[in-house]
């Protein structure tokens, strides 16, 4: 017979053994269900947009769409008419930025199946409205700018271009003008208002969300292997481009973290914490960016806008009314894609068909037609491929100038935080 002490000791290993697995789950809590700080979350974005760029990439959104909505116009027939050559349309898993956003949606649902928060959101249908106008305006605005919030804002401060401070102004005063226009939307139109019943996710279903997600995780990185060993040095290529793209959807995700918001909360609710996160994103983004660019890993001139300052200005301007509009900018509409949300799918078919579109219809005035000038660099009739070290003589000058418009921001969000005088609402 087992002694009482020997008994004591088993029941101590047991209930030790149960302690380490509640351990375990606050531990899987803490990682994959509870939202990250959106501090945290700028850091690992700049530790993926930094990774890219060692790698001679650039973390990109408008490219791929826009090749999304080539192939809608083709399929509608207008391709002739837009000056969309058809046998140059590149496969959607091939292209580098589509196959990036393919990833960030996947990645945005991995996180999603493993914290349980995947659902079909149904918006009321006056919001699928709303997200096809935000979207169409996205679609405008990234056409001239040359890139979205993403590629017109955020990666060509970290390639050094003053492109991106140029979209910044037009993106701020685009989401205190799409806030005003919003509220006056609403409160003249009532039609299509009222949510649609809702339809729970079955319990049993949602215990099997994190074993889904694990399989998502699983399948992905053996895409991953196969593409990365297949001795072909574009599908290596892509195989890093896939990583990339997932862990970006992955980290929006985790952290909540939308453009949109960035540009949108300080004037609708006085608060700036993602604000501020995305000024520290760029306050170590832009000097790491630089670093490597000085390295020559990367050419510079690969991620920055032919578009500085008209282009970047007014497409920032239209971009930020419509993703106020959408309810979310382009990555941030992509990882909520992922989450299940269907006004952000109708808003991402709007965005992509409309810069497809647009651009196509202003080939006819070569208004975004790139041309080489004497510098060897490109330039549009919206502007040119600004390059901080070429108008600055070195990098100095550019700390500083990109340090005080960080300051001056972050000034500006803390006073409003605690006086609300810029909110709309």
């Amino acid at each position: 017979m087992m002694n009482g002490s020997a008994a004591n000791n088993g029941m101590s290993s047991a209930f030790g053994g149960f302690r380490w697995m509640a351990g375990l789950r606050e531990d899987y809590t803490r990682v994959f269900v509870s939202e990250w700080s959106p501090y945290l979350g700028a850091v690992f974005l700049v530790v993926v947009s930094a990774v890219l760029m060692l790698s001679g990439l650039f973390w990109g959104v408008f490219g791929g769409l826009k090749l999304w909505g080539d192939w809608i116009n083709y399929y509608l027939g207008l391709a002739p008419l837009l000056q969309i050559k058809s046998q140059a349309l590149d496969n959607p898993l091939m292209h580098r930025i589509s196959l990036m956003n393919i990833a960030l949606v996947v990645g945005a649902l991995a996180a999603a199946l493993l914290s349980r928060q995947f659902h079909i959101n149904r918006p009321p249908r006056l919001e699928y409205f709303t997200g096809a106008f935000g979207g169409t305006l996205m679609g405008v605005g990234a056409a001239l700018a040359g890139g979205c919030t993403t590629g017109g804002f955020f990666t060509p401060l970290m390639f050094g271009s003053p492109a991106g401070w140029a979209m910044w102004l037009g993106l701020l005063g685009g989401a205190f003008l799409g806030l005003k226009l919003l509220l006056w939307f609403m409160e003249h139109m009532t039609w299509g208002s009222t949510a649609g019943p809702t339809h729970p996710t079955p319990p049993g279903l949602k215990r099997l969300y994190p074993l889904f997600g694990l399989a998502v995780i699983g399948l992905t990185v053996a895409w991953v292997v196969w593409w990365y060993y297949s001795g072909d040095e574009r599908l290596a290529n892509r195989g890093i481009v896939i990583l990339g793209g997932f862990a970006l959807g992955f980290v929006l995700h985790r952290s909540r973290f939308c453009f949109a918001r960035v540009f949108r909360e300080p004037f609708m609710t006085g608060e700036g914490e993602l604000t501020k996160a995305m000024i520290l994103a760029l306050a170590l983004g832009i000097p790491v960016g630089s670093l490597i660019i000085q390295s020559k890993v990367v050419d510079p001139f690969l991620a920055i806008p032919a578009s500085f300052w008209l282009g970047s200005l007014l497409g920032g301007l239209i971009f930020g009314i419509g993703m106020v509009f959408a309810g979310g900018c382009a990555s941030g509409s992509l990882w909520r894609m992922g989450e299940g949300h269907l006004k952000l799918w109708v808003a991402i078919l709007f965005f992509s068909w409309a810069g497809s579109t647009f651009s196509g219809i202003v080939k006819r005035w070569d208004l975004l037609t790139r041309e080489m000038n004497l510098d060897l660099i490109d330039v549009t009739k919206v502007g040119y491929q600004a390059y901080w070290p070429n108008l600055l003589e070195g990098w100095g000058w550019a700390y500083v100038v990109c340090g005080a418009i960080l300051l001056l921001w972050y000034l500006l969000v803390r006073y409003n935080e605690s006086t609300e005088r810029f909110t709309v609402l």
